[in-house]
């Protein structure tokens, strides 16, 4: 059996891909790694330290960077090019292939109404810039022919038991718990979101083809691209419950920026709010049959969590 290894162990896709990856043998790596079946190999290890990510890539066949950081622009731009770069290093010395687990923020932002995985790379905001600048440090070492790996990206998160999502905490958790909808800027603009466990089991299936690796992929996401009020309304018919959505607009965002420094770290990325944001994975269907989970099953399946 391959030794899989997961770097950055323990968010959504991570418990996701180790359940996935169950007939292998699983190595899960952070700074407090937890196993989720009884059986994994835990190793701790602070990926910002070149030696330690180096002793946990040893004798791993396939490496899957999947790590999450704190979310500030300051801090992605300090650490996540360590981070490429320590894990990239790793992965060349013990000749393991890599799998990157990405989002969409560093596309042109006049793109979003219908981003490919061949959208330009154009990013505006600060944390989009981080994410172009890692990638392609990453695609560097594809082209010239040092590393095995592939870039897949993903929409924004939903699923049962999601960690930090952003259609959790504002619509989602709030309408299971009694609560009115929230969102921010506009309600009625579409907006992609990829099915955590889809996510995460095509992530696993693609890591096992041959012919998958040294390229982008979009993980499936649903094309009904629905908007923040059409979440609300499903999720309203199925709860028994009014789909009113409360709208946070710009100028009370902007004055929440000021005491709360997350709303400061979201106000840069409005535009994937602002305006129709549909994230198409056209790719990933045509080429190997995989679709999303349809919204409304998704849903349910996080009400009956």
């Amino acid at each position: 059996m391959q030794t899989q290894t997961i770097l950055g162990a323990g968010g959504n896709i991570g418990n996701g891909l180790a359940e996935k990856l169950s007939d292998h043998n699983v190595r899960l790596v952070s700074r407090n790694p937890k196993g989720r079946l009884g059986k994994e190999e835990l190793v701790k290890a602070d990926l910002l330290k070149a030696s330690q990510v180096n002793e946990a890539v040893k004798g791993s066949d396939i490496c899957y960077l999947v790590a999450g950081i704190t979310y500030r622009a300051a801090v992605w731009e300090r650490d996540w090019p360590v981070i490429m770069k320590n894990v990239i290093a790793a992965c060349k010395t013990h000749a393991a292939r890599l799998v990157f687990f990405d989002n969409m923020y560093a596309y042109d932002p006049k793109a979003i109404g219908l981003l490919r995985e061949d959208s330009p790379i154009r990013p505006e905001s600060r944390k989009g810039k981080v994410r172009a600048q890692i990638a392609q440090l990453l695609m560097n070492e594809i082209d010239q022919g040092q590393l095995t790996a592939m870039i897949v990206r993903a929409a924004d998160f939903y699923g049962p038991g999601a960690q930090q999502s952003m259609v959790h905490e504002t619509i989602i958790n709030r309408m299971i718990a009694g609560k009115s909808a929230q969102w921010m800027y506009h309600k009625n603009k579409k907006h992609s979101f990829t099915y955590i466990p889809d996510a995460a089991y095509a992530t696993a299936f693609l890591a096992q083809q041959e012919d998958s690796w040294n390229q982008v992929w979009h993980l499936p996401t649903s094309k009904s691209y629905p908007s923040a009020q059409e979440i609300a309304t499903i999720l309203a018919s199925k709860l028994g419950r009014k789909d009113t959505v409360q709208v946070l607009p710009g100028w009370v965002v902007s004055v929440l920026a000021v005491f709360m420094p997350l709303m400061q770290e979201i106000k840069e990325l409005r535009y994937q709010l602002e305006e129709d944001y549909c994230f198409d994975s056209s790719k990933i269907e045509a080429a190997y049959g995989l679709t999303a989970t349809p919204i409304e099953e998704g849903l349910q399946a996080c009400i009956d969590h």
